[in-house]
């Protein structure tokens, strides 16, 4: 008889060191998605190692090669969560690959709105012809899974990005954007079937959300209310704040509360 080889689902995370520190400050996100691939039966993958310079390719984009990294490293999979590493996952989080009914799946972009738009409009116009998008199908791309039926589709995002890459080089900064509104345009043009997952897999912008109490000019209570509102917490668009309480300050602060540090 064949040996029976138990493909696991994946948490692969993106957590480059570029000499700045920034993958160090990250060791209680992946703490806690430890402890939750441990409990799920899931294998977490840190990709910490760029494929080509920055310069060439945004560490956004290289994520994509997702599929190719797995594979050189001979990881047997089915599922695979691409998730951003300035997140938080609850110990007791529900397991959401068995609600992605074998689909793509995403979160809806929940916060800036005003953000959301003036990219869509801008990156929709220059690359894809048109200048409006549904945002009620506009994912956030901190949380995506994928499954093998995607590889093909991803080779060809990729493929995407490299026939574009001069000009989207020469916009990402002016625009103060990444890959998030090009592969929703790209998912969009291509017809692929998706799951929208509720937001509590990836409970983002925690400040617009009245949730992070940053200064003294803040209305509502400095107690940490999203543990109540979701099971992923994403420490994303934190601004600058005279308490210097930045995703690293609300990271700390979440991950010694949950687990009792």
């Amino acid at each position: 008889m064949g040996r029976t080889i138990h493909m696991k689902n994946i948490v692969f995370i993106p957590n480059i060191n570029l000499g700045d520190g920034r993958s160090s400050k990250y060791d209680y996100c992946i703490e806690s998605w430890k402890h939750w691939c441990d409990k799920n039966d899931c294998e977490l993958w840190m990709w910490e190692d760029l494929l080509v310079p920055v310069e060439q390719m945004r560490i956004t984009w290289q994520r994509y090669y997702v599929f190719d990294i797995l594979d050189a490293n001979d990881v047997e999979y089915n599922q695979v969560l691409m998730v951003d590493a300035d997140t938080i996952i609850h110990p007791n989080c529900p397991n959401f690959f068995n609600e992605t009914e074998g689909k793509y799946a995403a979160v809806v972009n929940d916060g800036c709105y005003e953000w959301v738009n003036r990219s869509i409009a801008q990156y929709g116009v220059k690359f894809f012809n048109k200048d409006t998008f549904p945002t009620w199908r506009y994912v956030n791309g901190g949380f995506q899974i994928f499954n093998k039926t995607h590889k093909n589709y991803l080779k060809g995002l990729v493929d995407w990005y490299n026939k574009n890459m001069t000009e989207l080089n020469m916009v990402f900064g002016k625009w103060n954007s990444t890959d998030q509104t090009c592969i929703n345009f790209y998912r969009e043009e291509k017809g692929l079937d998706m799951k929208i997952l509720p937001s509590c897999y990836n409970f983002q912008d925690l400040f617009r959300k009245n949730l992070l109490y940053i200064d003294a000019s803040c209305w509502w209570e400095d107690e940490l209310h999203y543990l109540n509102n979701g099971w992923v917490y994403h420490f994303n668009a934190i601004p600058r704040n005279d308490m210097n309480r930045d995703a690293n300050y609300w990271i700390d602060r979440t991950y010694k509360e949950l687990f009792n540090v």
